[in-house]
């Protein structure tokens, strides 16, 4: 059976450490897994986002998002042969974080939600909610501009909240324990997926 989880929330929440865990049982299951984080740096688009971030470029937010959206298209046939093929697809960010992203800078959500109907659309997505100020304490060196910009995060966290009141989506509590955020993922995926 194939399907693909959406990994969502601020940075620092537990995306990649949480997608680790579920790809790990997954398999152990038997099941075919494959894995993307965006902004994928093995791209030209991924590698320019990536200058971006670190203020090497400047791009005015809908100008970001759509890079985002595009990073997203270069990968979007192996999303597609990977699904026809039966895998699960974990991706850690997906379509969300350019829509809570782009709509706390002041882009209109609608807009950013119709430029990506033509990407594969998630079947379960997954929020790891935490507050600015765990993700800051999270991780205090090396932060990109967008993770130091705590008003900024507190919009993108109000705007993932409204976001995660839409049908296949599932608000998770990202202040946990590790152990805890892992077991209420799996019950989620096999209650919602039907997946042994």
């Amino acid at each position: 059976m194939s399907a693909l989880i959406a990994f969502e929330g601020l940075d620092q929440s537990g995306k990649e450490t949480q997608s680790r865990l579920l790809r790990e049982r997954l398999e152990a299951k038997g099941h075919r897994v494959e894995t993307l984080t965006f902004p994928d740096d093995g791209t030209p688009l991924g590698k320019d986002i990536r200058a971006a971030l670190a203020g090497a470029r400047d791009h005015a937010p809908d100008v970001m998002q759509l890079l985002y959206i595009a990073n997203r298209h270069e990968r979007r046939p192996d999303i597609r042969r990977w699904l026809d093929e039966g895998a699960i697809v974990l991706c850690d960010r997906y379509l969300a974080s350019s829509i809570a992203y782009g709509e706390a800078q002041g882009v209109d959500a609608a807009w950013l939600t119709d430029v990506q109907r033509l990407l594969p659309q998630p079947d379960l997505t997954l929020l790891l909610d935490i507050a600015p100020t765990t993700a800051v304490a999270r991780k205090r060196a090396n932060r990109d501009k967008f993770e130091s910009d705590l008003a900024l995060l507190d919009r993108v966290r109000a705007a993932y909240r409204r976001l995660s009141q839409r049908p296949g989506w599932h608000l998770i509590d990202g202040e946990q324990p590790r152990d805890t955020v892992s077991t209420t993922i799996n019950e989620i995926v096999a209650t919602q997926l039907a997946l042994p």
